[in-house]
């Protein structure tokens, strides 16, 4: 019993984070929750139940969902995702052919920094529309403005002061307290529309989508596997630092990788956001020494139950638009800096020149929105700069001149 309410805390550490992907793009949260747990069984099928980790919605993968399901709809993007996902899984066969060098080798810092940036940076405009009570293209009007600011701000001040200030077990659910707060600030203001909840059954099958493939869908996702891949590699780090075991080694980068693969190839083929490791769910393993996996078994199994309850979901899409835009405002911001901490944690000296050509491209592709294409053949995007920055990295000779910017501003002087 004791494992049972031990893992459905964990869930709701995730729970915030976890919903917050679907209702940004679109997806149906109920679906995410069902494709979280299922993910995360898998995952422990694969490395056999040996790390206390839980999968969730991933958010560097906002932005591309977004754009596919405006561009191709819902089915063929989720035939992308699990083209992604298929990455892993490839991902993990290659790390046990020929080591955890080879990733690094093909997604240095240099690569994977900017791109993550661009993740971030990419949907800064729609974070401001939300906050301001708009669509995210900011074409349509859904929250009277000064309202919709209130309530954004109140979003965003809590998220950033729990964050910050909260002690222990509290510092784990920023998100969660952003979104409650918000919602507060929304139902003084009369926003809030609970006619869903009314019209809702208790208990529902979550609105499935089976996947369809498009080429061009697929073609744009599959880069966007890097920064995760990346992350998870992190992530294995942080939690084998907590728990003193070396994941690393059992059950294996492979197992594990090949584990996260599986997980969003399965939550693809539901119609729900693609999973990623967790790191609040780590952050409160830490907290709790609840090093026991069987306590995530638990965690999933009471994601897919509660993907069940149609009344939960329906609360769920009544949250007004400024709510999220506040907390997005925040997520995205944090997201550009950790692509902007992996080239500074790295030492990625900038005033090399090939360093600095990565980026400066990388950038301008990803944020400007750069596309190429022949036919109905396109990459744009995200998808674009991943290739670009992977294709400069390993064309662009390493001992390329160390040009100082700051020694040519001087002789110019």
């Amino acid at each position: 019993m004791m494992q049972v309410l031990q893992g459905a805390q964990m869930l709701f550490v995730a729970f915030g984070a976890l919903v917050l992907v679907p209702l940004l793009t679109g997806l149906d949260p109920n679906v995410a929750l069902f494709g979280a747990g299922v993910g995360t069984l898998l995952f422990q099928l694969i490395t056999k139940r040996s790390v206390p980790i839980f999968l969730a919605s991933s958010f560097a993968f906002i932005a591309p969902i977004m754009f596919g399901v405006q561009s191709w709809g819902i089915p063929a993007t989720m035939g992308g995702l699990m083209a992604a996902g298929l990455v892993y899984v490839i991902m993990g066969g290659i790390i046990k052919a020929k080591g955890v060098g080879i990733i690094h080798k093909l997604l240095p810092p240099v690569v994977v920094g900017p791109v993550i940036m661009v993740i971030g940076l990419g949907l800064a405009p729609a974070a401001v529309n939300m906050a301001l009570g708009k669509s995210g293209d900011g074409g349509v009007q859904l929250v009277d403005g000064s309202a919709a600011l209130w309530i954004s701000a109140v979003s965003l001040i809590v998220t950033i002061a729990i964050s910050v200030y909260a002690k222990g077990f509290f510092k784990l659910v920023p998100i969660l307290a952003g979104i409650v707060s918000g919602y507060v600030v929304a139902l003084f203001f009369g926003v809030v529309d609970f006619t869903p909840v009314q019209n809702a059954a208790w208990f529902a099958l979550p609105n499935f989508t089976l996947p369809e493939f498009n080429i061009n869908a697929i073609l744009f996702m599959i880069p966007v596997a890097i920064a995760p891949a990346v992350e998870h590699v992190g992530d294995m780090l942080a939690i084998s630092h907590v728990t003193g075991k070396d994941y690393l080694k059992k059950p294996g980068l492979h197992r594990t990788m090949a584990g996260d693969g599986v997980a969003t190839m399965a939550a693809s083929l539901f119609g729900a956001p693609p999973n990623t490791t967790y790191s609040e769910v780590t952050g409160a393993v830490m907290l709790t020494r609840a090093y026991n996996p069987a306590i995530m078994t638990w965690a999933a199994v009471t994601a897919v139950v509660l993907a069940f309850v149609g009344k939960l979901g329906a609360i769920l899409q009544t949250i007004p638009v400024p709510v999220m835009g506040g907390i997005m405002i925040l997520l995205f911001g944090s997201i550009a800096t950790v692509g902007l901490n992996t080239l500074i944690k790295n030492n990625v000296d900038l005033h090399k020149a090939r360093n600095l050509a990565i980026v400066a491209v990388t950038l301008v592709f990803g944020i400007g929105g750069m596309a190429f294409g022949i036919g109905e053949f396109s990459l744009q995007g995200i998808s674009l700069c991943g290739i670009v920055a992977i294709a400069l990295n390993l064309i662009l000779p390493h001992d390329m001149g160390e040009t100082h910017v700051v020694d040519n501003a001087q002789m110019e002087d």
